[in-house]
């Protein structure tokens, strides 16, 4: 079996490439138009950031992106670097995104319909900024002023790992 001649690999090869590059351009297109359908761009957290602060509730945060909805109403954006968790958005991101609205409604005086996640791999979650979002933030929230009582369950593995290892009083020993 004759190979075919290298100006048709070449040319095989271009259109592979090109074929790679129009669907990264379709994919930014698809994501700016699905960001043009949710609201106006308001902040996005490059350059001079947007802080918010609530002295009620002893929270700042700065998002990624805040965007103005048709009615007038500011939701947060987050963009995670990972990749879509495989069972829904992890507890931590689902907190940050209510803190982000919470912040958002003290500093505007009204309450943002909904937060989204956004990760590296295109996965999206519209999570809904209601009353019940609210009472689990604040609950979380107000536990972090109660003194500890000493429920931490150390783990080896992941007290190797942690940042805080140094100072922690419920690290593992062999850690």
């Amino acid at each position: 079996m004759a190979l075919p001649p290298l100006n048709v690999l070449g040319a095989v090869a271009a259109a592979a490439v090109g074929l790679g590059l129009s669907a990264v351009a379709l994919r930014g297109l698809l994501a700016r138009r699905r960001d043009l359908r949710l609201g106006a761009l308001v902040a996005i957290d490059a350059g001079a950031p947007v802080v918010l602060r609530s002295s009620r509730f002893r929270l700042s945060g700065r998002p990624d992106v805040l965007r103005r909805l048709a009615d007038g109403r500011v939701v947060p954006v987050e963009l995670k670097s990972r990749s879509t968790p495989a069972h829904g958005p992890l507890r931590s991101h689902l907190a940050q995104l209510a803190a982000y609205c919470l912040l958002i409604e003290e500093a505007t005086g009204v309450a943002p319909p909904f937060g989204l996640l956004r990760y590296s791999d295109g996965g999206e979650f519209r999570v809904p900024w209601d009353e019940v979002a609210r009472r689990e933030l604040l609950a979380t929230r107000f536990a972090l002023d109660r003194p500890y009582d000493g429920r931490a369950s150390p783990s080896r593995a992941k007290c190797a790992g942690c940042a805080w290892r140094a100072v922690c009083d419920a690290r593992d020993p062999g850690a």
